[in-house]
């Protein structure tokens, strides 16, 4: 047994071999077999650990989706995953999975290799392997099982929650059908048996453990450090005595694992939405938090590390924090917002339809104009904004310019993206995260520990105007769902689904003085009856509700400090619209008169009035005022007739806000 402590003693879990009971395969029914070959490997006894056809099919799913959903694994390749490797779902994970069931056929029998794989899967509430699982849910061993039952455990691997028949029932029932029909369709069972099997009630004789799941995201991450990092694999660290110490703030873990709960929060077309959170100091990159599902429980599928298209939460990360590193372009750089085609007929929408010709870069963040990421991002290359993507750890094969919308092929995790952010929030240095502070062996000796990895990305000034940009987003713009009254800059993310109207994925990234965090929202299978019918507006509401917990227990700071030696940004300037422009004549003397405009000047001082004279061709400009309302008019003959106008300038951005009304200056004899 190991244990997992926070640095200051707390015990969080101890990590053991627990509600497991091993059973030799002689005393396992052949329709239980049978139920599992159906529902997870039909071609179990004829392929050498791969299953070439399954893997076809998972690709072409995966290229469907646009991103790796489908896991065309064999029951060979589960054990090898569950013995050897993490449970992200990657393509380098997929090789050495595929490795790995190959050294397995070659060393086992189909029989022993099944047998371990009965033994050792999780069946959900704690449980693992067939047996400890047949006594927990019908309180019988798994020789005495009905066809029904044995149906019913075989389908609770893929999802063991969403499954369970003690929280889930109908889910369960319609899971276990399916089970039972494949068997049918394979000869396992007699068809005209089918339809009083598929009849037949769950018949579970346990109730679900109140287990208190606040914690199991966490720690599913320490055990993946441990073995990723320091090489210590789970069977390890069950028998082997290890003190681990980790990084987790059990206040904001807690406060974080309960609030995922909020059904409130949840737009989905069913209930098994799913969502991920991380909240990392940035400083040290420390992960205080991780949860990684809105019920976690050991074995589950941890979306923290999970890869999601990221949508428009990779603006910043691969387009305006690369552009604003040039000397090129500044905040209030004007950029192209007119609805066009790109190179290969790519043709972007902005979200509202509603295109402004041109923008800052401040008012494309703020307002998440897509157009104007893409066209920013052809401007700088692609290649030039993936060496920045490279720098967060953000890597992809992907060349095209949907990566400026999160259009890639496989995606990025909440915990990474947690990480790239942490590059706005921490001076320019991304920072790696890390659960882990060191780990003791049996006899107290320290054998393990952390050493800080920092990345410089940004420069310091570039840092801190993506921080103020994306604070006005969250208060004002995209980000600006739910209420927090302190310090958090951030951005959303909205990936659409691929065969409704409705969403995939929905994001909220940021950082607060203390953390980086984000926030995904979606399915583990977005599938044609899985979508969110709500927008990045509850991942970002989330996110602040859980902020505001926090900071009941905590007190979080109330603003960002910017660093000696940046520039503050100026705030945006709003154009007035002048409709009150008037016109006095006064004598000059000898036959001549003078002339004076007048309007009412906008708050803001530091917008520049530029005067108009009408003629002929180009009209003249004759002069212009600063955060004034007044212009004195040049003298003049007392027989022109002249007529003028006004035309509001942004100083930041040079950019020109409507005219004025006219006024026509003329002696009346």
């Amino acid at each position: 047994m190991s244990t997992v402590e926070t640095k200051d003693g707390q015990l969080i879990e101890r990590i053991y071999t627990k509600n497991r009971e091993n059973i030799s395969i002689d005393h396992i029914p052949q329709h239980v077999l049978d139920a599992f070959i159906a529902i997870e490997d039909n071609r179990f006894y004829e392929h050498n650990g791969v299953d070439v056809k399954s893997i076809m099919r998972a690709l072409y799913r995966d290229i469907i989706a646009m991103e790796k959903v489908e896991g065309g694994s064999t029951i060979t390749q589960q054990l090898s995953k569950n013995l050897f490797l993490s449970n992200d779902k990657t393509w380098m994970r997929k090789t050495k999975e595929v490795m790995a069931a190959f050294y397995l056929e070659r060393n086992y029998s189909k029989n022993e290799i099944l047998e371990l794989y009965l033994n050792r899967i999780y069946f959900g509430a704690g449980t693992y392997g067939i047996e400890a699982a047949s006594h927990h849910y019908f309180g019988t061993s798994v020789s005495d099982l009905t066809v029904p039952q044995g149906a019913l455990l075989a389908g609770l691997p893929k999802a063991p929650n969403s499954y369970s028949p003690l929280n889930h029932p109908e889910a369960a029932k319609q899971r276990r059908n399916l089970v039972l029909a494949r068997m049918e369709d394979l000869g396992m069972i007699p068809s005209e048996k089918l339809k009083r099997m598929q009849g037949a009630t769950l018949a579970v004789s346990s109730k679900e453990g109140e287990d208190d799941t606040w914690s199991n995201s966490y720690v599913d991450l320490v055990i993946n450090e441990a073995a990723d990092k320091y090489h210590i694999s789970r069977d390890e660290l069950k028998r082997g005595g290890y003190r681990i110490i980790v990084e987790m703030d059990p206040v904001v873990q807690r406060t974080a694992s309960e609030q995922m709960k909020n059904g409130a929060f949840v737009p989905g077309s069913n209930g098994e939405v799913q969502g991920a959170l991380t909240l990392m100091d940035h400083s040290t990159g420390a992960l205080v938090a991780a949860v990684g599902g809105r019920d976690f429980k050991h074995g589950d599928l941890n979306q923290v590390i999970t890869k999601h298209q990221p949508a428009s939460v990779i603006k910043p990360l691969a387009v305006y924090g690369p552009a604003l590193m040039t000397e090129r372009y500044e905040p209030f750089t004007l950029i192209s917002d007119e609805k066009q085609k790109f190179e290969g007929g790519f043709e972007p929408s902005n979200h509202d339809n509603r295109y402004e010709g041109s923008v800052s870069i401040y008012e494309a963040i703020i307002e998440s104009k897509n157009v104007s990421a893409v066209w920013l991002l052809n401007q700088i290359g692609i290649p030039y904004a993936k060496e920045y993507l490279e720098k967060m750890d953000l890597k992809t094969k992907d060349n095209g310019l949907a990566i400026a919308l999160g259009g890639l092929s496989q995606g990025y995790s909440p915990l990474q993206l947690t990480e790239a952010y942490s590059s706005f929030a921490n001076n320019g240095s991304k920072v790696e995260a890390y659960t882990i502070d060191k780990i003791l062996n049996r006899e107290g000796e320290v054998i393990h520990e952390h050493s800080k990895n920092k990345t410089n990305v940004f420069s310091p000034q570039v840092a801190w105007y993506m921080t103020e940009m994306l604070q006005t987003a969250v208060k004002s713009g995209t980000a600006s769902s739910g209420v927090y009254d302190k310090a958090l800059a951030g951005k959303t993310g909205t990936h659409g689904h691929p065969s409704n109207k409705g969403n995939a994925h929905v994001w909220f990234a940021g950082y607060t003085p203390e953390y980086s965090g984000a926030l995904w929202m979606g399915y583990d299978q977005a599938d044609k009856g899985s979508w969110l019918n709500g927008s990045s507006a509850y991942p970002t509401a989330l996110m602040k509700n859980i902020l505001n917990k926090i900071d009941q227990q905590k007190s979080l700071t109330t603003s960002f400090q910017k660093p000696d030696g940046v520039e503050a940004l100026p705030p945006p300037i709003q154009l007035p619209v002048i409709n009150n422009l008037e016109g006095q004549l006064n004598l000059a003397g000898l036959a001549l008169l003078k002339g004076t405009l007048t309007w009412t000047p906008a708050e803001d001082e530091r917008v520049v009035y530029r005067i108009y004279r009408e003629e002929e061709g180009d009209d003249v400009k004759v002069g212009e005022v600063t955060g004034e309302g007044r212009y004195q008019v040049s003298a003049f003959s007392i027989f022109d007739q002249t007529t003028y106008y006004i035309i509001p300038v942004d100083p930041l951005t040079g950019k020109e806000g409507e005219p004025s009304n006219t006024v026509k200056l003329s002696w009346d004899l």
